[in-house]
């Protein structure tokens, strides 16, 4: 090898992909896949919960807020960690952490009980996905990067479908604990393998000399090509020393987009929430038995897997911010018409399909636009501060379910006042993709407009 420097970006963008990227991408699906399960679960159990317990709808709001508090928690806390210490062992935290917390969290004899653990559960769940997003953007090439991620992230929104499908063979048979148990073995079997098969983020390596054994050995499975361990990787995306990994979402240009984006994260994750939530709680007040309620609930998640590929294909090709606000827009028309359809199951379950479709497909586009917007020194924690502030409106969505519906009723005006905020996000998103072009074109340092 006659080189003495090489640029991980340029070898991961110009090699063709390898199996050791495709084995990168599918363990980030599969700890997506249970983060998504783990998330989603408690919206699944809330109608045996409120049966078994006595409960009313706006007794179960602590327990849905406390998990995605703890998401909230979590990615604020363990971005910026990732950013210092690496991806791959705050993933393993995060993974273990959330495992076990569902785990216990079938143990749960009180809703102060399940409330605390639900919080803990929230803290694993809130770290793993941003670490997640970043790692695989960082393996992937950029002439496949959206589809890419977008695969990967795919494994939330079947892990919300996947959980649609237990609930209505699990709870009949053995009651909610029995969901919590499959939500906590699934990713505790998965650990093992992340330890082992899981590597380092290659733009973190690169930014950090201590790591360059180990990245050449990346390197070699990646290229197939041996010979790279005297040369020396460079990450020309890697900023100058601007302090905490924090503090680089808002320079050189980048604060009134950061913020922009954390409106429209907040205003996409109150949406997807709000209705993952109740949906299942709603559909049974208006006469679905339990089974059927989660059937259609789960059109959601699957609406929102193909509603993400096929977002990401465009984005591929045309303008990323307008494909984000005309698909949020369109799932903003879908949610309105759901409360027109609530007594056609089948209209009502092509409704809610289109609402996944719309309100997941832009948010999975949200996730990767977060992660091109900053620098590999600030990545984790770009993505993991904006899915922060998603969950801020994911907290307000899942706890407003039931005010919502005591004020609104369970009809028309309840879906119209919910498609409000999905309006609200595609403006938020407009105006994003106004200001990066913007940037873009005065030619800022670290902007990055995804073609």
């Amino acid at each position: 090898m006659n080189r003495r420097t090489a640029d991980i970006g340029a070898i991961i963008d110009n090699g063709k992909l390898s199996r050791f990227q495709v084995v990168v991408l599918i363990m980030c699906f599969l700890v997506v896949l249970v983060d998504g399960f783990d998330t989603a679960v408690i919206g699944y159990i809330a109608p045996a919960l409120r049966k078994e317990w006595g409960l009313t709808a706006g007794q179960l709001a602590p327990a849905f807020g406390a998990g995605l508090f703890g998401l909230m928690c979590g990615s604020f806390l363990l971005g910026p960690i990732a950013d210092t210490i690496g991806r791959k062992k705050v993933l393993l935290l995060s993974v273990l952490v959330f495992s076990l917390g569902t785990f216990a969290s079938a143990e749960s004899q009180s809703m102060g009980m399940l409330t605390v653990l639900r919080f803990v559960t929230g803290i694993g769940l809130g770290g793993a996905m941003p670490t997640c997003i970043t790692l695989s953007s960082e393996y992937s090439p950029a002439r496949h990067r959206m589809l890419m991620v977008t695969l990967s992230f795919s494994g939330f929104t079947t892990g919300l479908a996947l959980g649609g499908e237990l609930a209505s063979h699990v709870i009949p048979a053995y009651g909610w604990r029995g969901l919590l148990v499959v939500g906590g073995t699934m990713p505790l079997i998965l650990l093992p393998v992340l330890s082992l098969l899981l590597p380092e983020s290659v733009r973190f390596m690169a930014a950090h000399p201590t790591h360059k054994a180990a990245l050449a050995e990346i390197v070699e499975k990646m290229t197939g090509t041996s010979g790279w361990q005297n040369v020396t990787f460079t990450e020309p995306n890697q900023t100058r020393d601007d302090g905490s990994p924090v503090r680089q979402l808002f320079i050189d240009g980048r604060a009134a987009r950061t913020v922009l984006l954390w409106g429209s994260f907040f205003c996409s994750l109150f949406v997807f929430y709000l209705l993952t939530s109740w949906l299942p709680s709603i559909l049974k007040d208006a006469g679905y038995d339990m089974a059927s309620a989660s059937r259609i609930g789960a059109m959601v998640p699957l609406g929102g897997t193909l509603g993400a590929i096929v977002v990401a294909l465009l984005m591929d090709r045309m303008n990323v911010y307008r494909i984000l606000a005309v698909t949020y827009f369109g799932a903003a028309v879908a949610i309105a018409m759901t409360g027109f359809l609530l007594g056609d199951v089948l209209a009502l379950s092509c409704a809610v399909f289109l609402v996944g479709f719309g309100v997941a497909g832009a948010q999975n586009g949200l996730n990767l636009t977060s992660a091109s917007i900053y620098p590999t020194s600030a990545r984790a924690t770009g993505v993991s501060w904006a899915m922060a502030n998603g969950r801020i409106g994911s907290i307000i969505g899942s706890m407003a379910g039931a005010p919502l519906m005591a004020h609104f009723g369970q009809g028309q005006i309840l879906f119209a006042a919910i498609a409000v905020p999905a309006l609200l996000g595609a403006l938020a998103i407009l105006l994003l993709g106004w200001l990066t072009g913007r940037a873009h074109s005065a030619g800022s340092r670290d902007v990055a407009v995804p073609s």
